[in-house]
C-alpha cells in the first residue's frame, strides 16, 4: 500500500459530515449527515459514506477498489455495529443496511441501490424470531434477493416480476402484500436459483458498492449526465445505512414527500406514501401509493410530525425539500433529503412566496431557478394530462410544441400559411433559403443536425418550436415520405405533433396548451432587472420580432440581421439581380426597387424599439447564398439548347456570372465588410433606407438610437473605409456619427481580437459575434460538426458540450476578454455586447458578466432566461465590480 493511498481517507460515518462536504460525501452523504446534526441521530438512522473520490480512484484503478478502502470499510461497519448493538449478518439479531449511491448532483433513478443487505438463510430466521413476524421476514429476504440479482449481477427485471406475477396468480391474490410467508419463501428460492447468490454478508456488501460504482458509469447514467452537464470526473459516493422497515405491517411503511407541490410549487406539501411497504414499491409503480394528505388519517402522529420536519429542512436548506421517509411501527425515521427537482412554473413560484414569507432574501430567492427551464412558461405544451405514441426522439432544439399537417419544401409552408393552414416543416435539414418556411409554419422537423444546426438557430431565434437530429426518421423530400425503419409511415399532408421542449415527435393530434406569463414570473424578472449588471438586448429582424421581445424585457436590439429582410421570394429575386448584375448601373437600379423595402423594414423596428438602441447589421452573408443553384442553371442552359429557346442567350450570361462569382469556400469569401469593399452601392442602399427611416421615424415623434455595425472586419484599415462610407451617406441627410448615429463592429474574427486596440479606433462599440468566432477560433464547420462529429467528440471526452451551445471558454471566451481589454484600452468608454447565440446560455452569460461586457443580445424568446441567468450571475459574485478580466 502507498502511503498516499494509506493515509487518503475514503470513508466517513454520517456523524463526521456535514453539507459542506457535498463533493466529497454525494448529495445525499451530505445531507444525512446534515440532517443528523439538525434533527438527532434516532430520526435519521445512522450509517457511513464511501466519498466520490473512492469512485474516481475505483475508475481509474481498472475498476479495483483502492488500497485502504476494504479496511476502512471494515472499520466503520464496525462502529455501526456497535452503536446499533447488533452485527451484519448475525444469525440470532441481525444488522441489515442499505447500500445506496450519492451523486454530487441530484441524479433521480440513473444509479443503484440495494436494500436489506445482511440476510441469509440462516439470518432471515433470526430476523424472523427477533420480530416475532416470519412473514416481514421473508418478504426483506425476498426482496433482497432479487434487487442484489438485479443490481448487483444484472439479473433483467422482469424474471422477477414475471415469477411475482405467476406465484400470485397461483395463489389466486392481486397485490404482493396479499403473499404469506410460504409464498415469499418459495419466490426467495426461485430468484436464488436465478444465479448463485453469495450468503456471506461480507461478499453482498462489497459486491453491492461495487455495483454503485459501476452504475456511474451505465448507460442511463451516462446519457443523464450528458443531458444535465455533469461530469463524468465527479463520481458518486456511496452511502451504507442501517435498515428501518416500513413493510413490517399496518403499523408501517414508505413515502416521498415534498415540503411544497412539486408540480406547482404551492406551499403545502405533496408526496405519496404506502403502508406496509418499502421504499422501492412507492416509486416502482408496482403498487398504487396514496396521497400524503391521507397520511393524517393513517397515522396522526406521524403526519404531524413528519410536516414540521418538513418545515425545519426548507428553513435549513433555504429551498424546496423532497424528502424520503420510512415508518417503522408507528416510529418516523428520515433517509434523505435535497433540493427538489421541480419545473419551471413550480420554480418560480417557491421563489415568490419564499421572499413574501421571509425564508429568503430575493437573490438567494432568484439562485434556486434553474434558468434554462423557464423557456418552457413562454411557449406552447403538449398537455401534460394526455398520453400519446412516440413516433421518433431527437434534440430538443427549439421550445414549445407545434402540430400541423407535413410539408416538405419552404415553399409549401408558405402557401399552407396564406391558406391558414396550419403545417410542419419538416426536412432532412435546413439552409438559408428556407427561412419564409420557418415564418410560415407551426414547427420544424429535421433528421440530421443538433442544437447549433442551422435549424435549431433559427427556429430559437424566430421562437418556433423545434426537434432536430430525430435520426431514425429518413426523410425523402423528393419522394414526399417519412421511413421508420425502411417502412413508409407519413407522406405529405399527414397530421404530425412535435414537441422542441422534449424532443418528442408523434402523430397523435395532441392537445397544445398556450403558455401564460403569470404574475410570479413577471415579478421574479423585475427583481432581476434589480439585481443583474448585464444589459440584455434582442436579435430581431422583423417589427413582429421587435415587439415580442419587448414584451418579455429587451432593451434594445443588439443585433438586427438585414440579409433575414432579402429572402422572401420576391425580394430574394430582385438581390439576386444586384449580385448577377453586369456592371454599376444595372446594380443601382435593381438596388433602387430594394431600398423602399428596406426603409419601411427599418421604420417598423424602430417604431416598436421607441427609446431603444437598435443595432443595425449591414449585409453579411456570402454571395452564394443569393446566387442560383450553378447546377440549376447548368440544367437549364443545357434545356435550352437543345430545345433552341429564345431565353438561351440570357440562361448562358446568368451561368457565365455565377460560374465566375463561386467560391471554394464562401463562408470565408466575398461577405460582410469584403462585400461593402468590393460592391458599396449595396452598402449604400442600406445606409439610404437606414438613415431615410431613422429621420422619418422621428419625424413621427419616435425617438432613434441607432448603432450601425459594419460585419467580419479583419484589419482597422476595413473599418476605416467602412466609416468613411457611412458617415458620407449620413453627412448627405445632415446626421453626424456619435451625434445622431454609431458606428461599430462586429468581433468575430480571432486576428480583430488580437489587435482589437488599433480596430477600436474606428469603433464607437464591438459586439462580439460568437457563433463565427467560435467557427473561426476552433476551425469547426457549425453545420458539419454537428451531424459528424460532435456527438462522437462529446462521447470521447474531447468537451462535454458543444462549444456552439455553450461558450468554450478557455479558448474563444479568452479571445473575446481579450478584445474586450484590448478595446477598452484604447477607448475607455467603447460599448462592448454580445450577439451570437451564446447570448441566451445561461453558463455563457456568467462568463460574460466577468469579462468587462455591457450587454448581450438573444433571440427574442431567450430574453427572460437571459434576464434570470444575468442576476444569477450578479448574485453569485456577491457585489464585484464584473470587471473579472
Amino acid at each position: 500500500m502507498s502511503e498516499a493511498a494509506a493515509a487518503t481517507r475514503w470513508v466517513y460515518d454520517f456523524a463526521d459530515g456535514s453539507r459542506e462536504m457535498r463533493d466529497l460525501l454525494g448529495g445525499k452523504g451530505a445531507n444525512v449527515a446534515e440532517m443528523t446534526r439538525i434533527l438527532g441521530a434516532e430520526r435519521v438512522p445512522a450509517g457511513f459514506t464511501i466519498t466520490t473520490e473512492a469512485c474516481v480512484a475505483y475508475m481509474q484503478g481498472d475498476k479495483a477498489f483502492p488500497d485502504g478502502l476494504d479496511g476502512q470499510v471494515a472499520e466503520a461497519l464496525g462502529r455501526l455495529e456497535a452503536a446499533a448493538g447488533k452485527r451484519l449478518g448475525d444469525p440470532e439479531d441481525p444488522l441489515l443496511v442499505s447500500v445506496r449511491s450519492g451523486a454530487r448532483e441530484s441524479m433521480p433513478g440513473m444509479l443503484d441501490t440495494v436494500l436489506n443487505l445482511g440476510l441469509n438463510d440462516a439470518s432471515v430466521a433470526g430476523l424472523a424470531a427477533r420480530t416475532g413476524n416470519e412473514r416481514f421476514a421473508w418478504d426483506s429476504y425476498r426482496r433482497f434477493v432479487q434487487m442484489y440479482g438485479n443490481v448487483v449481477l444484472g439479473i433483467e427485471g422482469e424474471r422477477f416480476e414475471d415469477a411475482i406475477q405467476a406465484i400470485k396468480q397461483d395463489r389466486g391474490v392481486t397485490e404482493d402484500t396479499d403473499l404469506d410467508r410460504a409464498a415469499l419463501e418459495e419466490l426467495t428460492r426461485t430468484f436464488q436459483g436465478f444465479y448463485d447468490f453469495p450468503s456471506d454478508p461480507q461478499d453482498q456488501l462489497r459486491g453491492a458498492i461495487q455495483a454503485v460504482f459501476d452504475s456511474w458509469m451505465g448507460r442511463r447514467a451516462v446519457e443523464y449526465r450528458r443531458i444535465n452537464r455533469i461530469p463524468e470526473d465527479w463520481g458518486t459516493a456511496v452511502n451504507v445505512q442501517q435498515m428501518v422497515f416500513g413493510n413490517k405491517g399496518d403499523t408501517s411503511g414508505s413515502g416521498v414527500a415534498f415540503s411544497r407541490d412539486e408540480v406547482t410549487g404551492e406551499p403545502e406539501p405533496s408526496g405519496d406514501f404506502l403502508p406496509n411497504a418499502q421504499g422501492e414499491d412507492v416509486v416502482s409503480g408496482v403498487r398504487t401509493p396514496r396521497d400524503i394528505r391521507e397520511l393524517k388519517d393513517w397515522q396522526p402522529e406521524v403526519h404531524a410530525q413528519l410536516f414540521e420536519i418538513l418545515r425545519t429542512l426548507e428553513a435549513h436548506y433555504g429551498d424546496m425539500q423532497d424528502t424520503e421517509f420510512t415508518v417503522e411501527e408507528g416510529r418516523l425515521y428520515m433517509l434523505q433529503t435535497r433540493n427538489a427537482k421541480r419545473p419551471a412554473q413550480a420554480a418560480v413560484r417557491f421563489a415568490v412566496d419564499a421572499v413574501g414569507e421571509g425564508l429568503l432574501d430575493k437573490g438567494q430567492a432568484i439562485a434556486t431557478i434553474e434558468a434554462e427551464k423557464l423557456d418552457a412558461l413562454l411557449h406552447p405544451t403538449f398537455d401534460p394530462d394526455v398520453t400519446y405514441e412516440v413516433l421518433a426522439r431527437g434534440v430538443a432544439a427549439s421550445p414549445g410544441a407545434a402540430k400541423g399537417a407535413i410539408v416538405f419544401t419552404a415553399e409549401d409552408a408558405v402557401a399552407a400559411a396564406a391558406d391558414d393552414r396550419a403545417v410542419v416543416l419538416v426536412r432532412p435539414f435546413t439552409e438559408a433559403e428556407d427561412v419564409a418556411g420557418f415564418h410560415a409554419a407551426q414547427g420544424v422537423l429535421t433528421s440530421e443536425g443538433g442544437k447549433a444546426s442551422h435549424a435549431a438557430l433559427v427556429a430559437r431565434g424566430m421562437g418556433v418550436p423545434a426537434v432536430t437530429g430525430a435520426g431514425t426518421l429518413e426523410i425523402d423530400v423528393r419522394a414526399g415520405e417519412v421511413r421508420l425503419d425502411g417502412a413508409v409511415v407519413l407522406r405529405e399532408g399527414d397530421l404530425i405533433a412535435i414537441d422542441g421542449t422534449t424532443g418528442t415527435v408523434t402523430t397523435d393530434d395532441v392537445v397544445l396548451i398556450d403558455p401564460v406569463m403569470s404574475d410570479e414570473f413577471r415579478t421574479v424578472l423585475a427583481w432581476c432587472d434589480e439585481l443583474r449588471r448585464l444589459d440584455v438586448r434582442t436579435n430581431a429582424d422583423t417589427p413582429e420580432d421587435a415587439v415580442k421581445a419587448r414584451e418579455f424585457g429587451a432593451q434594445g436590439i443588439g443585433l438586427c440581421r438585414t440579409e433575414h429582410m432579402f429572402f422572401g421570394e420576391d425580394r430574394h429575386d430582385k438581390m439576386v439581380r444586384v449580385i448577377l448584375a453586369d456592371g454599376d448601373e444595372e446594380r443601382r437600379s435593381a438596388l433602387a426597387e430594394l431600398l423602399p423595402l428596406q426603409q419601411g423594414d427599418f421604420e417598423g423596428i424602430f417604431a416598436a424599439m421607441d427609446g431603444l438602441p437598435v443595432t443595425i447589421r449591414l449585409l453579411d452573408p456570402p454571395l452564394h447564398e443569393f446566387l442560383p443553384k450553378l447546377h440549376d442553371v447548368e440544367a437549364q442552359a443545357e434545356r435550352a439548347r437543345i430545345e433552341r429557346s429564345d431565353d438561351l442567350d440570357h440562361l448562358e450570361h446568368t451561368l457565365d456570372r455565377v460560374r465566375s462569382l463561386q467560391e471554394v469556400n464562401p463562408m470565408l469569401g466575398t461577405r460582410g465588410v469584403r462585400l461593402g469593399i468590393l460592391y458599396p452601392a449595396i452598402y449604400e442602399m442600406q445606409l439610404e433606407g437606414i438613415f431615410r427611416a431613422l429621420l422619418a421615424a422621428r419625424a413621427a415623434g419616435t425617438d432613434v438610437h441607432v448603432e450601425v455595425m459594419v460585419p467580419l472586419v479583419d484589419y482597422e484599415r476595413e473599418l476605416e473605409l467602412l466609416r468613411g462610407l457611412i458617415e458620407r451617406v449620413g453627412a448627405a441627410h445632415d446626421l453626424v456619427a456619435g451625434r445622431d448615429y454609431l458606428i461599430g463592429t462586429m468581433i468575430e474574427l480571432p486576428r480583430a481580437c488580437l489587435l482589437a486596440d488599433w480596430i477600436a479606433h474606428e469603433a464607437d462599440f464591438f459586439s462580439f459575434g460568437t457563433n463565427d468566432l467560435t467557427q473561426t477560433a476552433l476551425g469547426f464547420s457549425r453545420d458539419d460538426i454537428e451531424g459528424r462529429i460532435l456527438a462522437r467528440y462529446i462521447e470521447m471526452k474531447v468537451f462535454d458540450r458543444s462549444p456552439f451551445e455553450t461558450l468554450d471558454a478557455p479558448g474563444v471566451g479568452q479571445l473575446v476578454r481579450m478584445g474586450a481589454w484590448l478595446g477598452r484600452k484604447t477607448k475607455a468608454g467603447l460599448k462592448l455586447g454580445v450577439c451570437g447565440e451564446h447570448g441566451g446560455d445561461p453558463d455563457s452569460i456568467d462568463f460574460f458578466h466577468h469579462s468587462g461586457i455591457d450587454y448581450v443580445s438573444c433571440s427574442p424568446y431567450r430574453v427572460p432566461v437571459a434576464r434570470v441567468a444575468a442576476a444569477q450571475a450578479a448574485v453569485r459574485d456577491d457585489g464585484g465590480d464584473g470587471a473579472g478580466w
